[in-house]
Parts: structure tokens; sequence; C-alpha cells
């Protein structure tokens, strides 16, 4: 197992601007004005912007935004190609490095708080699994039952056993495909994560969080979705479709997109449609909140708090940046 992440000096001690929020927020063009202030280029952390041919579901910074600053890890990814945290953690430090290369300031901006945490805190990579031992163990779910199954996690891994509720089936099976095949539990895989993770060295960064007022976001994701819509929205997944992409891959099944396969379906009226989409997108800037919030580390403002903000950058900048001798 190994954990995956910056352990290279200049990533853990040269400092990084995160700046991370719910969709439609207003990210875009913060990280464009502090971009123009501290001279950086700009890495998306985006789980979905990073796929190319996929524009108007993912909003992605328009050409003549990307090519007022400079961009990373968007629009560089097929569809139907694999890509995972680790992946980005990768990639991640490459463009760090790259843009450090040129004398610039690297600053991540985006709401995919997996991302954000895998590369300041590391993920680790697990031994591989044998797929044939999660087969048997869904048709053990289906022949005997989940009780039986529980039961054997309880004794061949108690502490996994008291933190997985008995009817999560995912982290149930998870759980047994790992001590099955690997004779470790996932406790311990967790637990050495915990110890590494101690040793591991610690990234300088100042972490701004946006936030507004609910009604006032509610307001601009109803925008989002109305002008995604009068974009091409729905052109676009027909045009994926076309060019021979499944509609069963991850990507076709996120926010927008499968809303848009279920009217092409018939599933759905045009109506309803858009009713979902706006209920749904409005429910996914719930979770990233969520997820943010129990960052204790990240300073919240408003996104026109611009000259707030850049005093806090500056005053980090000042402070963190090595001085030459």
């Amino acid at each position: 197992m190994v954990l995956i992440g910056s352990t290279d000096q200049e990533l853990s001690h040269a400092p990084l601007i995160f700046v991370a929020g719910p969709t439609a927020i207003g990210k875009t063009d913060l990280a464009l004005t502090l971009a123009d202030e501290f001279a950086c280029e700009i890495i998306g952390v985006d789980s979905m912007q990073i796929y190319q041919y996929m524009d108007i579901g993912t909003a992605k910074p328009s050409k003549d935004e990307r090519s007022r600053v400079p961009h990373h890890l968007i629009d560089y990814v097929l569809p139907d190609e694999a890509f995972s945290a680790s992946r980005f953690v990768v990639d991640c430090q490459e463009a760090i490095r790259q843009i450090r290369a040129k004398g610039r300031q690297p600053m991540l901006v985006g709401g995919t708080g997996l991302y954000f945490n895998a590369l300041e805190n590391g993920i680790f990579e697990m031994p591989a699994t044998d797929q044939q031992i999660r087969k048997d163990l869904h048709e053990e779910l289906k022949s005997s039952g989940r009780e039986v199954l529980f039961r054997e996690l309880k004794e061949r891994d108690p502490e996994s056993g008291i933190r997985i509720h008995p009817n999560d089936t995912y982290r149930l099976i998870r759980a047994l495909e790992i001590v099955r095949s690997t004779s470790q539990t996932w406790s311990s895989f967790i637990a050495e994560h915990r110890e590494q993770k101690k040793c591991k060295p610690k990234h300088n960064i100042i972490k701004i969080g946006l936030s507004r007022d609910r009604d006032e976001l509610y307001e601009r994701i109803r925008l989002r979705v109305k002008n995604m819509i009068s974009g091409g929205l729905l052109a676009e997944v027909e045009n994926l479709m076309g060019m021979g992409y499944s509609q069963d891959l991850s990507p076709m099944q996120s926010l927008g997109y499968r809303h848009m396969l279920h009217y092409l379906r018939g599933d759905w009226t045009w109506a309803q449609t858009l009713e979902l989409l706006t209920r749904d997108t409005r429910r996914y800037a719930k979770r990233q909140f969520t997820w943010f919030k129990a960052d204790t580390e990240i300073l919240w403002y408003h996104p026109k708090q611009t000259a707030e903000i850049c005093a806090t950058i500056a005053e980090f900048l000042e402070t963190a940046t090595p001085k030459s001798s």
C-alpha cells in the first residue's frame, strides 16, 4: 500500500493558494481576478471539467478566460478514460512544478473536495484485489443474505464491523473483498494511512472558501441551468452519444448529463427534466458546502469581497514565500 501525495520539499514548503466552493458560487470570476493580481496560473480541481467534449454541462471556463490566464487539468481527459484521485494528485504535482518553473504562482480552483484533500493529505493506493472474489461476494449476498456476510466481517475485521452499518452493502462487500484478497483488514490499512499522514510534510497553503446567502446561490443555480440549456446542453449530450460514448460511462451519469439522457429516453418530460436538474444542482451544492465546512482551515468570504481576499492572500504570500539569502 502506497501513500500517493506530495513529499517533494518544494511542493511541501512553497506556498499554494486554494479557492474552493460549491457550483455556481462565483469561483471563476474571482480566480481570474486573483490570477492577475498575484501572477497565478490556475489548476482546475473539478472531477468533471477534466473531460473533453463536455463543456456546457461542466461550466468550464471559456476559451477567452483560458487565454487570459493559463489553466491546467481542464479539458484533457477523454470521457471514456479512467481517472482517479490518485491520478489527479500526480498530474497536479506536475502542473505545480511547471508553473513554478516559470516563476508563477499556482492557484488551485474548484469544487471537488476529494481532490483538494488528496493533494494535501495524500491517499492510499490499495493493493489490487481479486475481481473473482468480488463476484463471489455478490453471489453470496444474493444466496445467503447480508447477515451472513456481516457476521464474517465482524469475525475477520471487528473494527470495520463496528464502523460499517449492516445495511451499507457497498462497504460491507468492499471490506470483505479486501480481507479475502490481502489477508489484511480494511481497518489496518486505515490505521496505516493515519500513521503515514502524521509523517507527511505539511503543505504551505491558504484556503479561500466562497459562500453566499442560500437564496442568492439558488438564484444563481437557476440562472446557470437556464444558461446551460440555452447554450446547448442537450445537443452536447447528443453529440457525445453520436461520437460513440456510452450512456453508462461515469461522466455521462453526472449532474446535467444524466438528466438529458433521461429526457432523451423519454423517462421525463422537458419540464420535469429542468425541474429535477435545478433541484439536484441545489442538492449538490449543499453537499459541497458540507464537505468544505468540515475543514476548519478554510477562510470564508463572499465572492464580492475581492479586496479583503486579496489582502489576506498578499499577507500570506509575504510571510509564506521563502526568502532568498
